[in-house]
């Protein structure tokens, strides 16, 4: 399936990774209900003079925190999430998908932004008739490379 060349809503937007016995092909992890940019700003490095009449700057590095991903909270996908906890992971994040027998399958088509990270879960708080949510965490250790 190509790329779509128009606006898209956030519908078939998939958490994926690549497991510890095949670390060649990406998975979906989990169903997600949201996701972080995946980007960042670069920090401003100024570079004024007290020759010049207003202050400049220059592009540093991205400052990139730690990817907040939310989920409903199930107990198998809590476990799954758990067991990750404290080792490097390949992660990405497709956006794109096609249905077949009413089955949807992540492709990617319209991108596909990847990275290795440590990821840490916990359950999120939550009130009288809510849904229990949990909260994902990756904390990247390579750039956003987007393919």
């Amino acid at each position: 399936m190509a790329a779509s060349n128009v606006e898209t809503n956030s519908s078939k937007t998939y958490l994926m990774y690549k497991t510890e016995a095949d670390k060649e092909t990406y998975n979906k992890l989990i169903d997600i209900t949201d996701f972080p940019d995946l980007g960042s700003d670069p920090e401003a490095l100024e570079v004024t003079t007290l020759s010049d009449l207003q202050q400049r700057f220059i592009a540093g590095i991205k400052a990139s925190g730690a990817l907040a991903f939310n989920a409903n909270y199930k107990h198998d996908d809590y476990k799954k999430l758990a067991d990750l906890e404290g080792k490097t992971t390949s992660f990405a994040v497709w956006f794109g998908g096609s249905t077949t027998a009413g089955v949807t399958t992540p492709t990617g088509d319209d991108g596909k932004f990847s990275f290795d990270g440590q990821l840490t879960v916990r359950v999120s708080g939550a009130g009288t008739n809510e849904v229990r949510k949990m909260a994902i965490s990756v904390m990247p250790s390579t750039e956003i490379a987007f393919a």
